[in-house]
């Protein structure tokens, strides 16, 4: 415990520091609103489904728990390592804010309607009416931003791991309960690679910070 305020009271007496996370967590606040107007945007646009390979030769799943809390706890433990290591925070927080802005671009053009029509959202109970809006689905948040973070953490083996399986399994739910189509899972993998190489040149002092 000591070691951990010792920590905390090095990194927050740091100035470049604080302006650093102060940044971080603007960031972090703007990309979720430009998230929320995006879906809002491109749920009130979306058109009839279309067929998936996989979707079609599926049933949908009652999997309400584990796609409305799963990511909870993903995101418990995740924030239980960055606070563990504080100068973690900054590039963390900005990767995931870029990824979720440049996620909230394709969900503006991308305008399909849930996948098969009507069904996932009456078939499931009230968690995932509240969690979806319907019309945000390329790409997959469920799927890229564990994988996301599985790049962030790359030189930790075991967390790495964690995030890759955690990538799949929700891929694979969101597929189970029709919520996405295939593309919007498969995609996700390759633009959030992407994203990571982005954030990695946008905010090369942060990496560097999160290596001291």
């Amino acid at each position: 415990m000591k070691k951990l305020a010792g920590k905390y009271k090095t990194t927050f007496t740091d100035k470049s520091f604080v302006t650093s996370i102060f940044t971080a967590l603007l960031l972090f606040t703007v990309s979720l609103l430009i998230n929320l107007f995006a879906s809002a945007y491109a749920t009130s646009s979306a058109s009839w489904p279309v067929g998936d390979i996989i979707l079609d030769n599926i049933p949908v799943f009652k999997l309400d728990l584990v796609y409305a809390y799963g990511p909870i706890l993903f995101w418990l433990v995740i924030a239980i390592v960055c606070f563990r290591d504080p100068k973690t925070l900054p590039f963390t927080l900005k990767a995931i804010a870029l990824f979720v802005v440049v996620r909230s671009i394709f969900v503006t053009l991308t305008h399909l309607g849930v996948s098969p029509a009507d069904v996932p959202i009456d078939a499931q109970s009230n968690f995932i009416k509240r969690l979806s809006y319907g019309g945000d689905l390329f790409f997959s948040g469920h799927t890229g931003l564990p994988f996301l973070i599985s790049l962030v953490f790359k030189e930790n083996k075991y967390l790495r791991i964690f995030c890759v399986i955690s990538a799949i399994f929700f891929g694979a739910v969101v597929l189970m309960v029709h919520m996405h189509y295939s593309i919007d899972v498969l995609a996700a993998f390759f633009i959030t690679y992407t994203v990571y190489c982005l954030a990695e040149i946008f905010f090369k002092a942060d990496r560097k910070l999160f290596y001291s």
